[in-house]
């Protein structure tokens, strides 16, 4: 049998395939050791912007110290209040503000107003207290006989809200919201009608920085249970309507002090309307003035010829019956007055610089009282 000597490859081969099959697994190694080292730095890159994230939402981080007011305005997305609690140095980052309301399902209930916040106060405090709406409330008190632009002016400058947008909300109030308050509707000859005359004045809580039709909303529902079933009933009974009796309070307000002489006047002017007599009063030329021409009430208290002439619904000198609508917003005593007028034989009246109405039965009577008390 014929043996067979075993032929090896020479020496350079062999290093070759040697060499190769180093490589190959050396390239191996550093691809496993690169993905590993990829994962690893992928892995510590999110821990740390995890802990990263952590600290901006569980870490205080104010530019103050103490508490600090902060209005978010109406209409105003998570996005918006994330910008305005940055500018105000509530938080550092706008964009974890926002990522945290995602998340925990709070962007689409964040509420305006005006809060409050601690330089100690973190992004989950801040945000949950911006959801439940736990804004500062402010006092406003309104005084009896206070126009629309009085009240605006006043919650314009307590911050409640815009002079503008609650003067637009309360001229011309949306059909829906007017709807749900009846006696709105009673004896209008329109289904939007100004709201003047129903801000029942009144001492309220609003917050700061709200809404429009909130604030109105506590003016009318005010209004609407102070006007109790018998007041209701007995304007009903006089035959006039809510709107009348509105309109002849608002006069009264601001013509007379006494609750017992606004009952006399409210006799006098309700017998001058049915007697088809103008109702000649100086307080509609006032309105008019400070409404419509912007002048205001004289310095000196008096008006001139021109005034009585002014071409305006509200001119009682001009036109007889009532004025177009409320020339304020009367408190309960003179809705009281309007609905229940005391019969007397005065068919006139006038105040005197000290406050005191004098009362006269005939033009002659009248005209000697102006003589003596306003001359």
């Amino acid at each position: 049998m014929e043996a067979y000597e075993e032929v090896k490859p020479p020496m350079s081969t062999c290093l070759l395939t040697d060499i190769a099959s180093f490589s190959g697994n050396l390239l191996k190694f550093k691809k496993r050791h690169m993905i590993h080292r990829k994962l690893f730095i992928t892995a510590v890159g999110t821990l740390l912007a995890i802990i990263f994230l952590a600290i901006e939402i569980y870490a205080p981080h104010t530019f103050f110290e103490g508490t600090k007011p902060i209005t978010i305005p109406s209409d105003s997305g998570a996005r918006a209040i994330g910008s305005i609690l940055k500018t105000e140095g509530a938080i550092r980052s706008r964009w974890v503000f926002v990522l945290y309301a995602a998340l925990t399902g709070q962007a689409s209930a964040l509420k305006p107003g005006r809060y409050v916040f601690s330089s100690r106060d973190t992004i989950p405090a801040i945000a949950r207290a911006i959801a439940e709406g736990r804004a500062v409330y402010v006092e406003v008190v309104i005084p009896e006989g206070w126009t629309a632009e009085d009240i605006a002016s006043r919650l314009f400058r307590l911050d409640v809200l815009t002079k503008d947008i609650f003067l637009s909300f309360v001229s011309t109030p949306p059909g829906g919201f007017a709807a749900r308050f009846d006696f709105l509707g009673s004896g209008a000859s329109a289904p939007r009608q100004s709201l003047e005359g129903y801000l029942f004045p009144d001492t309220y809580r609003f917050s700061a920085g709200g809404e429009a039709e909130a604030v109105a909303d506590a003016f009318l529902k005010n209004f609407g249970a102070k006007l109790t079933p018998a007041l209701r009933a007995a304007a009903e009974n006089r035959g006039r309507t809510i709107r009348d009796i509105v309109i002849m309070a608002s006069i009264l307000e601001r013509e007379v002090v006494s609750n017992d002489d606004r009952a006399v006047v409210s006799g006098i002017l309700w017998k001058r309307l049915k007697a088809g007599m103008p109702l000649q009063v100086d307080a509609t030329i006032s309105y008019i003035l400070k409404i419509e021409a912007g002048a205001g009430q004289r310095p000196d208290g008096k008006l001139t010829t021109d005034d009585l002439a002014i071409d305006s619904p509200y001119n009682t000198y001009k036109f007889a019956g009532l004025p177009s609508g409320p020339i304020g917003n009367p408190g309960i005593s003179a809705i009281a007055a309007a609905i229940d007028p005391r019969e007397t034989p005065y068919l006139y009246y006038l105040s005197r610089p000290d406050g005191v109405t004098v009362f006269s039965r005939t033009l002659k009577e009248h005209n000697a009282a102006k003589a003596r008390y306003l001359r």
